[in-house]
C-alpha cells in the first residue's frame, strides 16, 4: 500500500505544512494532495510544493469540475506535470449543486453525462493524436450554441504532456460504476474498510464494462485517519466533527452524498439525527451524535498495537493508497514501516 498525505483546503488562512510534507517524501510516503471547496484553490499549493520536493507525487483530491473547463483542467495539470518532472495526479470531483451554482455560477446540469465527458476530453487533449472536437450532452468544442462566433475551430495542445492518471471522487452506486469504467482511480470520502459489499458490486460493474480492469490495476485512495494515543474514546472525539459537518452540513437537507452514504453503512438513524441538529445549529450535539463504531470503523485511532492490528483490513478490502491527514511525526513514521515505505526510500 502507498501512502498520501492529504492537506485539504484551507481555513480563514493558508499555511502549508512544509516541513511534515519534506518529512513524509524522505520516509518514502508516495504522494502529497490537496483540495479546493470555496476558499484556496487545489493546484497553486501544489506547485509550491513542487518547487520544495524532488520524488513524491502531486495530487489533487479534489479539483472541482464545474471551476474549470475542461481544456483548463488538462492545461493546468499539463503544465504542473512538467514542471514537476512527471508527478502530477489529477484528482477530480463533480461537487454539489450548492457549490456548483451557488459558487461557481454553472448549471449542475447531468452529472453523470458531465463526468464521462469531461474525462473523454482530457484524454483527447493529452493524446494530441489530432485537434479536438467534441459534441456531448454538456460539452460542446468547438462552442457552437447561443452567442457563437462561428469562427471556433478544433485545436491541438502545443504542450506536449502525457495520459495523466485520472482519480474521480464519487459516491453514488452510478458514478462509482462509471469511475470505475472511465478512471484510473477512485477517491471515496468517509471510507470504511469494512463495507466493501456496498461498494464492490458497483465497482466490478464498472471493471466489467471497460473490460480487462480490476482492483489490482485500480487504486482505490481511500482517506483515513490516523491517531496515536492510549484513550481510544478520546481519539474518536476528535474525527467526529469533521464526520459531523459533511453527514450533517453539506449539502442540503434533501440532498447530502455524505448523509445517503452513511445509511448506506447501516446507520440511517443516526445520519437523521446528526443533520437535523447540525442545521439546526446545534454543531456540538450532532458530533455527540456520531456513534463511537461509525467513527472507528473510518479510522486508525488507539496504541501502536491497535492500529498495527487493524490497518489489516484497510489492505484486505483493496486500498492502494492511503490518504492520511494527520502530520504527527510519529503517525509519519508509523505508517511508514507499516507500509514498508520507509524500507523502499532506503
Amino acid at each position: 500500500m502507498k501512502l498520501g498525505l492529504y492537506l485539504g483546503y484551507s481555513g480563514a488562512r493558508l499555511e502549508l505544512p512544509v516541513e511534515s510534507v519534506l518529512e513524509a517524501e524522505r520516509l518514502g510516503w508516495d504522494s502529497v494532495w490537496t483540495a479546493e471547496a470555496y476558499g484556496s484553490d487545489a493546484i497553486t499549493p501544489l506547485a509550491y510544493l513542487a518547487a520544495l520536493t524532488k520524488r513524491i507525487k502531486l495530487g489533487t483530491a479534489i479539483m472541482q469540475i464545474p471551476a474549470r473547463t475542461p481544456a483548463m483542467t488538462a492545461m493546468t495539470t499539463m503544465t504542473l506535470d512538467a514542471l514537476s518532472g512527471g508527478r502530477m495526479l489529477v484528482g477530480l470531483g463533480l461537487s454539489g449543486p450548492q457549490v456548483v451554482e451557488g459558487w461557481h455560477g454553472q448549471p449542475y446540469g447531468k452529472p453523470a453525462a458531465r463526468l464521462r465527458e469531461y474525462v473523454a476530453i482530457l484524454r483527447k487533449i493529452w493524446a494530441r493524436e489530432e485537434p479536438v472536437e467534441f459534441h456531448g450532452e454538456e460539452y460542446n468544442l468547438p462552442y457552437t450554441g447561443p452567442g457563437a462566433t462561428g469562427l471556433g475551430k478544433p485545436l491541438k495542445s502545443i504542450l506536449h504532456g502525457r495520459n495523466l492518471p485520472i482519480y474521480l471522487a464519487t459516491l453514488g452506486p452510478h458514478n462509482i460504476r462509471l469511475t470505475a469504467e472511465i478512471a484510473d482511480g477512485w477517491i471515496p470520502a468517509f471510507f470504511s474498510p469494512y463495507r466493501m459489499d456496498v461498494f464492490r458490486p458497483d465497482l466490478e460493474a464498472g471493471f466489467a464494462r471497460a473490460g480487462g480492469k480490476s482492483l489490482q490495476t485500480f487504486d482505490i485512495a481511500a482517506t483515513c485517519n490516523v491517531v496515536i494515543t492510549d484513550d481510544v474514546k478520546a481519539g474518536l472525539q476528535t474525527v467526529k466533527p469533521g464526520i459531523a459537518l459533511y453527514v450533517g452540513g453539506m449539502g442540503a437537507r434533501q440532498k447530502n452524498f455524505y448523509n445517503e452514504l452513511m445509511q448506506r453503512y447501516g446507520y440511517a438513524e443516526p445520519a437523521a439525527r446528526i443533520q437535523e441538529l447540525y442545521l439546526a445549529g446545534r454543531k456540538a450535539e450532532a458530533e455527540a451524535a456520531v456513534p463511537d463504531e461509525l467513527a472507528d470503523e473510518m479510522s486508525l485511532i488507539g496504541p501502536v498495537e491497535r492500529i498495527r492490528e487493524r490497518y489489516k483490513a484497510w489492505e484486505d478490502a483493496g486500498v492502494g493508497t492511503l490518504l492520511i491527514g494527520n502530520r504527527d511525526p510519529r503517525v509519519l513514521q508509523l505508517m511508514a514501516e507499516l507500509t514498508g515505505s520507509l524500507s523502499a526510500a532506503r
